[in-house]
C-alpha cells in the first residue's frame, strides 16, 4: 500500500509548491483544477498499463467501462 501514500505525498508536495508559487494570491477554483491535472495522466498510464483494453482499465480504476468512455473522450483521447 505504500503506492496510496506515495502517490498522496507527491500530490501534497505538489499543492504545497503551487501555494508558495501564488506568493500570496488567492487560489480560485482549486479543486476541480486539481482533478482536471491528475486525470489525464492517470488515464494515460491506465490505458497503457491494460494494453489499450478499456474494460480492464475500467475495472482497475474501479469505474463502469461507458464512464471510462466518456473521461478518455472529454480528454481527447479516443
Amino acid at each position: 500500500m505504500s503506492g496510496r501514500s506515495d502517490i498522496a505525498e507527491c500530490v501534497k508536495h505538489s499543492l504545497e509548491r503551487y501555494f508558495r508559487d501564488l506568493d500570496g494570491e488567492a487560489p480560485s477554483g482549486l479543486y476541480d483544477m486539481v482533478l482536471k491535472q491528475m486525470e489525464r495522466p492517470m488515464l494515460e498510464v491506465v490505458m497503457r498499463e491494460a494494453a489499450g483494453n478499456q474494460t480492464r482499465a475500467a475495472d482497475m480504476l474501479g469505474m463502469n467501462r461507458n464512464t471510462l468512455r466518456r473521461k478518455l473522450s472529454d480528454h481527447g483521447m479516443i
